[in-house]
């Protein structure tokens, strides 16, 4: 199979679908891989690199995407690439689909099969592909916290661990999944006080067992989000609903009885934000204020770190990319549920349920798609 690595072209995104490693195993089993000029610089991996992993570089997108059948990306497809897209490709990346209606429309259109990444399942009904970038937007979560809390930032001028003598800053972390789990992990490291809530009474004695008393874990209920939410000095949003447009936890009013200076970092902005009031940023400009409160809200949190995002999202997403160039995308979806799981577009219809109730659009039963 002929496969596509175009360079990414969202706002400040540096990742990139394969990293050389990923290509030397494809052409050792038999596949021609085409990557766009540039494609990897991001990660310190340039063109010679990809050479000499067997990869053919194509001086532009258009080349690649006329090119090859399959195409490996990391972000959404901006529309220029949309434009690009024909019956005969099959796409696999991220796509986030139900905040998106303009590029569900822009799919639908092309004809093409959309795989996204982030609705792929496997046995214990976990999503593999989105975990690995979920690390690291938890992580990274309360890093760039800590740094809106500088006064510069708008932030109230509080040191997330405190020092003797001084407490260090309360952190709420909505949802105890691997957003959540990952941000206690960091949080809890710098000796902030910090708190998971979670409507998963099994999770939260997970998590309780997990960190041994070192964070505090409360069970979701609309009284205790607002109690928590506005008492904190750092709030991160975590939460997901897979396929579907991200529920809104905290209200604009809840917002306006925070303290001015304390931060909310939302994580769940790229499936439309758990808080009301946020909207996307970018890591060019990724702060705005509500209320006097900061908001952190930019959609592609990892391209900020993209070697280790990219390098981490390609040990998750190589088997299922060597499964569909050696397979063929319709024996592979056929084969595996968990990877039909992910089959989000076909033939201008939409395959994944949360995502065509989320649009308010028709849906077709994947099995019934690829079976015809």
């Amino acid at each position: 199979m002929r496969i596509g690595v175009p360079k990414e072209i969202k706002t400040d995104e540096n990742r990139v679908g394969l990293v050389p490693s990923s290509v030397g195993e494809l052409v050792r089993h038999g596949h021609g891989v085409i990557v766009e000029a540039g494609a990897g610089a991001g990660i310190g991996a340039g063109d010679e690199a990809y050479r000499a992993a067997g990869a053919t570089i194509a001086p532009t997108a258009e080349t690649v995407f006329a090119g090859a059948d399959l195409i490996v990306k990391v972000k959404e497809p901006q529309a220029i690439e949309i434009a690009r897209l024909t019956q005969r490709h099959t796409l696999f990346t991220y796509l986030h689909l139900a905040p998106d209606p303009d590029q569900a429309k822009g799919l639908l259109a092309s004809g093409c099969t959309a795989i996204a990444y982030e609705t792929v399942t496997d046995a214990r009904g976990r999503l593999p592909l989105l975990a690995p970038m979920s690390e690291v937007a938890g992580r990274m979560a309360v890093q760039v916290g800590a740094h809106c809390l500088e006064r510069r930032q708008g932030g109230a001028g509080i040191l997330l661990g405190g020092v003797p003598g001084v407490l260090p800053a309360d952190v709420v972390i909505l949802g105890g999944g691997v957003s959540g789990t990952n941000a206690a992990r960091v949080a809890a490291g710098l000796d902030a006080r910090v708190t998971v809530v979670d409507r998963s009474l099994p999770r939260l004695i997970e998590l309780d067992e997990l960190f041994g008393g070192r964070i505090a874990t409360a069970y979701s209920t609309q009284d205790t989000v607002e109690r928590l939410v506005a008492a904190a000095d750092l709030v991160i949003g975590a939460v997901l609903v897979p396929g579907a447009t991200a529920p809104k936890l905290v209200s604009r009013a809840l917002v306006a009885r925070m303290r001015p200076g304390s931060v909310l970092v939302d994580i769940a902005i790229d499936q439309g934000g758990c808080f009301e009031t946020s909207r996307p940023t970018t890591h060019a400009d990724p702060i705005f204020l509500v209320h006097g409160v900061v908001h952190y809200c930019v959609a592609n949190m990892p391209g900020a770190v993209p070697r280790t995002s990219a390098l981490a999202l390609n040990n998750a997403t190589l088997p299922y990319v060597l499964a569909l160039a050696d397979k063929g995308f319709q024996r592979a979806l056929g084969e595996d549920r968990h990877l039909l799981d992910g089959l989000n577009v076909w033939a201008g219809k939409i395959t994944h349920p949360a995502v065509a109730e989320a649009l308010g659009m028709a849906y077709l039963e994947p099995l019934s798609a690829i079976a015809a």
